[in-house]
This record gives C-alpha cells, sequence and structure tokens, in this order.
C-alpha cells in the first residue's frame, strides 16, 4: 500500500485548506505555547495556519509536498517527511498537526519521529478527524454507498478515515504522558459540496488507477456519489474532530 494525499491537490481541496485558521483550528494548542518557543507545524499545507500559529514563538512549517509551501514568507518552510524531520534530538518545544494523521500510512513511526525532537518536557498537540462520528444528514441509501467508496479511497492511499478514534492510544504506546483529548465539530463543508467532493474524488481515482479488485465497489460507490450531488435534498455536515494535547 503506497502512501499519498487522498484529498489530492485539485483548486477545490487547496480552497479548503486555505480556509483554515489559527484561531479556530489551533485554539487548543495556545496554552502550549511560551515566548520563544521553538514549535513546528508539521503537515502545514500552504501556511493559512502556520503564519499565525504562534507570533511570539519561531515556528518553523514543515510538508512533504514542496509546491505548496510558500515562498516568501517571515516563517521558515521546510520539504520534508513526517517520518524523517531535518532537526536534532531534543531540538523542539511543541509539535502541532492538523489534519496530517488520518493520511499517514504508519502513524507509530511519525510519533516516534515526533517524540525524538521533541525536548524532554515538550508538547505535542494533535488534531485529526475521524470520519466515523461525522454528523451527516441525511443518510440515505446513495450517500451511504458514496461514503464507503470514500472511506475505501482513502485506505487506498494509505491513510485512515477513522484516525481520531484511536490516535489516544497510539499517543501512549509511542511513550506520551498527561494526554488531554476532546471532540469538536465542525462545518467543514456544506452538505452539497462534500457530495461534490466525495463524487469529484471517487472519478478521478477511477479515471487515474489501474483496476483493482475493489474496481466494482468505487464505480458503484462514484455512481451513488453522482446521485448524491443530483437528489434535491438539503442536509448538515459537521466533521468530527479529535484535539489531542500530550507531554514527551
Amino acid at each position: 500500500m503506497l502512501e499519498g494525499y487522498a484529498p489530492g491537490y485539485a483548486q477545490d481541496a487547496l480552497s479548503m485548506m486555505n480556509t483554515r485558521t489559527a484561531s479556530d483550528r489551533a485554539a487548543f494548542a495556545q496554552p502550549l505555547f511560551s515566548p520563544d518557543s521553538r514549535v513546528l507545524d508539521l503537515g502545514c499545507g500552504q501556511g493559512s495556519i502556520t503564519k499565525t500559529l504562534a507570533p511570539s514563538c519561531h515556528v518553523i512549517g514543515v510538508d512533504i509536498h514542496r509546491p505548496l509551501l510558500p515562498t516568501t514568507s517571515t516563517v521558515d518552510y521546510v520539504n520534508a517527511t513526517a517520518y524523517a524531520l531535518p532537526f536534532k534530538t531534543a531540538s523542539i518545544d511543541v509539535v502541532f498537526s492538523h489534519a496530517l494523521f488520518e493520511h499517514l500510512t504508519n502513524p507509530a513511526a511519525a510519533l516516534a519521529e515526533i517524540r525524538r525532537v521533541l525536548r524532554p518536557g515538550g508538547h505535542l498537540a494533535i488534531s485529526t478527524s475521524d470520519w466515523s462520528r461525522a454528523k451527516i444528514r441525511p443518510r440515505t441509501a446513495n450517500v451511504d454507498a458514496a461514503l464507503r467508496g470514500h472511506y475505501l479511497l482513502r485506505r487506498h492511499h494509505g491513510g485512515d478515515p477513522f484516525s481520531g478514534r484511536t490516535i489516544a492510544t497510539k499517543l501512549a504506546a509511542a511513550g506520551f504522558t498527561n494526554i488531554t483529548e476532546r471532540t469538536r465539530y465542525r462545518e467543514d463543508l456544506t452538505y452539497r459540496a462534500l457530495a461534490t467532493y466525495v463524487e469529484s474524488r471517487l472519478a478521478a481515482a477511477l479515471a487515474q488507477q489501474p483496476l483493482t479488485k475493489d474496481h466494482d465497489q468505487l464505480t458503484s460507490a462514484a455512481r451513488s456519489a453522482w446521485s448524491w450531488t443530483k437528489s434535491p435534498a438539503i442536509g448538515d455536515f459537521h466533521q468530527c474532530w479529535q484535539e489531542l494535547t500530550a507531554t514527551r
């Protein structure tokens, strides 16, 4: 299984990323930032959160996809993977990560690397989604079938669409302590926009990927997603996010 970024980098995905701000997505992490702390924003994307994450700190944005990283900014940006951070052992005060762990094939390896670069007593703040607890109404047969295809596509890319369910256990297994956890719901997309988003990802996957044992299921899910986009129903979508803090 190859690791990849299931949402892709089309304009709708980038626009969705750029609506995220530190005041909303990183509010739970703010008590961890002290003046002059060295802070990593891991999986920073285009830096919409990074640039206002901790104004009094030295913030470094890290992302594996080089073209996303800003070229001019007061923030330092580094092209790197979560599995091999280019920082010395015990050199970072806080690691923050939003919407990354649901895309990782090996979250345990990433947590071990985060723990390596954190100083003793340093802090980790993670926000990761859990699609199993997302509030999506109405849930018709087409919606459920489309979502099953969406989850399958996430797994094809090496991720875990239900990452939020197990992330606290993974933190403990990695040796982190003082783990706190809370659930937060956000309207990341409208119900209609979610339908369009899911349908476009399934259609693109079927057009680009070779036939697999799941091809028929993905094809059926894509048809259901198309029907979802054409339905007149108005609904609601609130994504479930697990927000956790922990100590090295």
